[in-house]
């Protein structure tokens, strides 16, 4: 197998800790990119790999971290956007003014891929976006309403985000297939991790329950989507420009494929980064 750069976020904790040991010990050039600087730190050490720190609730923070993954690295053979999670009971917004899972979930992966888009593009590189199940079973996306000023869940938003991640997916390959990225997202499964233990998310309860270790998937087995779509061949071992879970094609929410909806949602997406100011 030919070794490949993997740049990981969220790669601290959970299925992008567990993706990283497995990526780095089958050859792999893995970046670890985390929030924790004592996991990632931790994480690094023991694999001997590159780090960096970033914090997706900032948005140049994003910007400082995608100029220094450009510098060190002009060949980027998959960008996986893993960092993610569910907020809290009251809606909250980041330093740059946006709803804080709908940047923390989407908006700064977003931003993180077109930033690296010129090196994504020189590799033929493959994204590969962390979404999950609530695209289908939360999700009330509505496009005049991306940052739930309306009406703010947290489940809710959590799913129009991941729903987001998709559209973004697809939309991603429509716009740069031809330049030779290609784009995936998947569902890791119900996964025995810290990832939403904030009360008042509607998750937090299953989260913190002390049997969740018998009842949900380990971190190994949520991180084997992610490794399969990562070492593989996009377009020859798995169709691309689809959402999977188990490592195969699964059905995601009907707004999925909504052309138009997709155009809409980046669109707008980079019209608000080009607002937002540039520094960190």
């Amino acid at each position: 197998m030919a070794q490949k750069v993997i740049v990981i976020t969220g790669a601290s904790d959970g299925i992008g800790r567990a993706a990283a040991r497995t990526l780095a010990a089958d050859g792999h050039r893995v970046v670890i990119v985390g929030r924790s600087p004592q996991k990632t730190q931790a994480l690094a050490d023991e694999l001997g790999a590159e780090h960096h720190l970033v914090d997706f609730a900032d948005l140049g923070s994003v910007r400082a971290l995608a100029a220094v993954l450009a510098a060190r690295h002009p060949r980027i053979d998959v960008l996986a956007n893993n960092a993610g999670g569910v907020f809290g009971k009251e809606r909250e917004l980041t330093r740059d003014g946006h709803e804080m899972t709908f940047q923390v979930d989407y908006l700064a992966p977003f931003l993180l891929t077109q930033e690296l888009m010129p090196t994504l593009i020189a590799s033929r590189a493959t994204v590969i976006n962390t979404s999950s199940l609530a695209n289908r079973l939360f999700a009330r996306f509505d496009v005049d309403d991306l940052e739930s000023e309306r009406r703010y869940r947290p489940v809710r938003a959590y799913g129009n985000a991941k729903l987001a991640q998709i559209l973004f997916t697809k939309e991603l390959e429509r716009r740069h297939g031809a330049d030779g990225v290609t784009s995936t997202a998947f569902h890791p499964g119900a996964i025995a991790t810290n990832f939403s233990v904030e009360q008042g998310t509607g998750m937090a309860r299953l989260y913190r329950w002390r049997l969740r270790d018998l009842v949900m998937a380990t971190p190994e087995k949520g991180a084997e989507s992610l490794v399969f779509l990562a070492e593989g061949t996009p377009g020859e071992d798995y169709p691309t420009g689809r959402y999977y879970t188990n490592s195969k094609p699964a059905r995601a929410n009907p707004l999925a494929d909504d052309v138009e909806l997709a155009r809409e949602l980046w669109d707008r997406s980079v019209a608000m980064l080009a607002a937002a100011p540039a520094g960190p």
